[in-house]
């Protein structure tokens, strides 16, 4: 899935036990790359093994060109030889030192003068200048996990790892943390991998985003990429997308550029899929975005494009957003799902029981091979 490169971090990891793992991920200069997966996926376990604190039966971590890991040749380097910075969970800080001196402790091969230096800089990469003298539990969680990361840069790190950082505080928190580092780490030049269960997060903040499951790497790309076009009917489960169906293929239009497929008694043109047998039944799944609801009184050319009836068995109004789920002709096994404006649904009637019609873009419609 990987090809090996010369840069960055690379990592491969295989075992059975204790844990599953067969992972194959990279991470280049200045990326951030997001470990995306549910509990038990391996996520913690792949940072820990990249920073020297657990173990794989077999692999390799490298950066540029210093080996940490190399199995085959025997080489294990311990954690304190492995250029890493680790950002857990939980904050780790020393509660009876300020926050000046939580930085400062790691800098202890540095003359004093130039520690506290170091450490100020430091303090206001992440927005603590002026909280010199707190001790940590005079910090609100946020501030917290702001020294930890300070922290972790201190000793100038090759590698940044982040394990669920911003797990731990309330959601007006997060989204102010997730702008500390985006902001960030443009002034880092050095791998970041962040590890999260949030997709939204994974989206906002990810470079790439790998998708992990039972210890395996089963997709990795942009954000936008992945959730839009997964490569399986797994990874399209583990990224949320819920209009998961089965078709089979009619035939191909090369000259059009599209390809046929035959689902739920309507014709549907998808994007160009030559690759793909006619009479091949195929998985295929369109996002959210690409359901276009027919408006009853002003129709327009657009919803020409594979229209499909059906009726609403679910509608349900989150602030501006309204939830809609459609059965199509009826069908309780063909449910497809879409979200609307709240002042677009009422204005078109819409509610539980009524009868609509929509149109799915084909070029938001993805077949899995």
């Amino acid at each position: 899935m990987y090809a090996d490169r010369n840069s960055g971090l690379q990592v491969r990891l295989q075992q059975i036990l204790p844990i599953p793992l067969d992972a194959q991920l990279h991470c280049d200069m200045g990326e951030l790359l997001v470990l995306v997966g549910p509990s038990g996926s391996g996520k913690s376990t792949i940072l820990r093994c990249i920073a020297g604190l657990a173990d794989a039966a077999t692999g390799l971590v490298r950066f540029e060109d210093f080996v940490w890991l190399d199995t085959e040749s025997g080489v294990r380097l311990s954690p304190q030889k492995r250029s890493v910075g680790l950002v857990f969970q939980h904050y780790a800080l020393f509660p009876h030192l300020s926050a000046l001196e939580n930085i400062t402790v790691v800098l202890d091969g540095l003359a004093r003068n130039r520690r506290r230096a170091d450490a100020r800089e430091l303090l206001e990469l992440v927005n603590l200048n002026g909280l010199e003298n707190r001790r940590p539990d005079e910090l609100s969680g946020g501030q917290q996990q702001r020294l930890a990361l300070a922290r972790s840069l201190a000793r100038d790190p090759d590698v940044l790892l982040l394990d669920e950082p911003f797990s731990a505080v309330d959601q007006i928190t997060r989204r102010k943390l997730q702008r500390e580092l985006a902001r960030m780490r443009h002034h880092l030049e050095l791998p970041i991998i962040l590890v999260t269960h949030d997709l939204d997060e994974a989206c906002v903040l990810a470079d790439r985003m790998c998708i992990l499951h039972r210890g395996e790497t089963l997709q990795s790309g942009a954000p936008y990429e992945v959730m839009s076009r997964p490569q399986t009917e797994t990874v399209a489960r583990l990224v949320g997308l819920s209009n998961l169906f089965k078709g089979k293929v009619l035939g191909h239009d090369s000259v059009r550029q599209i390809t046929l497929l035959d689902w739920a008694g309507y014709t549907l043109q998808c994007g160009h899929h030559p690759e793909v047998q006619p009479g091949q039944t195929v998985n295929w799944v369109v996002p959210p975005e690409n359901v276009i609801l027919h408006r009853r009184h002003r129709p327009s050319r657009g919803e020409r494009e594979n229209p499909v009836n059906g009726v609403i068995s679910d509608f349900v109004v989150l602030g501006g957003d309204a939830s809609i789920t459609m059965l199509v002709n009826g069908d309780p096994h063909k449910p497809l799902s879409f979200s609307l404006s709240t002042h677009v649904a009422h204005r078109n009637g819409l509610g539980t029981g009524e009868h609509i019609r929509i149109s799915l873009l084909a070029k938001g419609i993805h077949m899995m091979l």
